[in-house]
Order: C-alpha cells, then structure tokens, then sequence
C-alpha cells in the first residue's frame, strides 16, 4: 500500500503512488517525521487534525463565499478562489529576494462567517498546507536548503488563554511560551492566526496582538486570519480602529455563507 494518502506533498510528486512512495522516503520524513506526526507540519503548530488537509481533500471543498461585485452581489466556490491563491505562492521566492513589486507581492485573507463550522479553519490549513509543499519543493527545484518551520498556525484563543494564565499565576515559564509563540507568529513567512476577533482581551493582551499584526504587516508576510466578526466591525472587539486598519491593510476579505462542513472529515 503507498503512502500518497498519507502526503502533503502528493501533488505534484512524481512518485506518488509509485513503489518509493512510502513512509521511508525522505521527503516524507522531513515534512511528516519519522512517527508521521512531526516534522515541519509539526513544527507549524498544526493540530494534528489538520495536518492531511489539502485543497484536494478539504471537507470544505464545496464551502461558498459571497464576492461583492458592485451593483451585485454573486456567490462563487471557495475552491477556485483558494486554487487561485494557492498560485500566488510560488513568487515567495521572488518576494524573499526582493524582486517582486509592491502590487504583486502575495495578499493576506481574512476569513470570515457568522456562523461557525462553515470551513474557515479547514480552509486556512489546507492553504497553510499547500504553503509547506510549495515552498518545500519549490526551494530543492532551486538548490536551497527549505526552511524548518515556512508556517505557522496560531490559534487565538488558546494563546489568550495561555496569556491569562501567565498572568493570573506569575507563572514565568508561562509567559516564556507565550512569548515564543509571539515571536513565531511575527516572523514566520507564512502564517494562519485562527479566531482573530478575540473578546474581552485586556489591553497588555492587545498589545502583544497588535505588535504581532504590525510586524507581519511591516514586513509584507502573508497572513490568513480566521473570524466569526466581518472585517468592518473588528474596531468595536478591539476597541480601536488601529488594529483593524492594520489587518485590513492590503488584505481580502472572504465572506464563508452555507451550512457547517463539522462532522464531515473522513
């Protein structure tokens, strides 16, 4: 039996499917790890049920958002948006050398619905996904050596709660992970921050927030950000209109409309 199923890096993969495709191969290992629950997907702080999904296989392949085109207004597949996207990726190496306009550089996009379990995390990991094979195979084809964490997902309110903690217990090594976890979320090239309207975060906790949101946005990184409050109305979570210009900056906001996609992995 191979191993394809198993492989974030199936497609495109020449031996996908074939009699090398195994949990053996190396460029397995160094995406999944030795078990199949490290390496860099591990290393991107995915949550392991989401670490095998791909656009290709995503439960919320049939998701819909609205796209607003004045006068109308249309619904269309957020697969053919996130496939279109997914094409973007591949002038990473361009933007990291510095060869790429501002106008072309690669946007954020800010994922978004009212109701949850529409498929807005599925779809935020399944591109963060596509992000790891991207910038993994691209950099062999071009004789770098890939980076060990290209990504990384950060879920918001596991990290408030992790701040509040810290904070209520004097708790050092607490704060110290905290603070690492930041540190990753400014600098990685890629990164998904999952249920970015945070509620009733006290204003040290904003800061740390906003001095994630503004390196990112400083240093043109890529950003999918994860919402149940629609762009528009983020100043009134926060309460101030800096932070939610600074994620609107250059970002496109996509509306997720339909039922729950919860239940439907496989």
């Amino acid at each position: 039996m191979t191993n394809e199923n198993n492989c974030v890096l199936a497609n495109g993969c020449k031996a996908a499917g074939s009699g090398a495709c195994t949990q053996h191969c190396p460029y397995f290992i160094a995406m999944h790890g030795v078990s199949g629950n490290g390496g860099r997907l591990a290393a991107a702080g995915l949550p392991r049920e989401y670490r095998l999904v791909t656009l290709q296989n995503s439960p919320a392949r049939d998701a819909i958002y609205i796209k607003k085109r004045k006068p109308s207004v249309i619904k269309e597949s957020v697969t053919t948006m996130a496939e279109a996207y997914v094409k973007s990726f591949e002038r990473q190496f361009d933007q990291q050398a510095g060869s790429v306009a501002p106008a072309d550089r690669i946007k954020s996009l800010y994922l978004v619905s009212e109701s949850p379990g529409t498929g807005k995390t599925t779809t935020a990991a399944a591109l963060l996904n596509e992000w790891l094979r991207v910038h993994y195979s691209g950099s062999l084809r071009r004789g770098l050596e890939p980076l060990q964490r290209p990504a990384y997902f950060l879920d918001m309110n596991e990290w408030q709660t992790e701040f509040n903690l810290a904070t209520m217990a004097n708790d050092d090594e607490g704060m110290t992970e905290f603070q690492r976890k930041m540190k990753l979320a400014m600098t990685t090239p890629f990164a998904v921050l999952d249920d970015i309207g945070v509620r009733d975060c006290t204003p040290a906790f904003r800061g740390y927030l906003h001095a994630v949101i503004n390196a990112r946005v400083t240093n043109q990184l890529p950003t999918i950000f994860t919402s149940n409050v629609a762009l528009g109305s983020l100043a009134t979570v926060f309460g101030e209109k800096r932070l939610a210009d600074r994620i609107g900056d250059l970002c496109r906001e996509i509306e997720f409309v339909g039922e729950s996609k919860r239940g439907m992995r496989r």
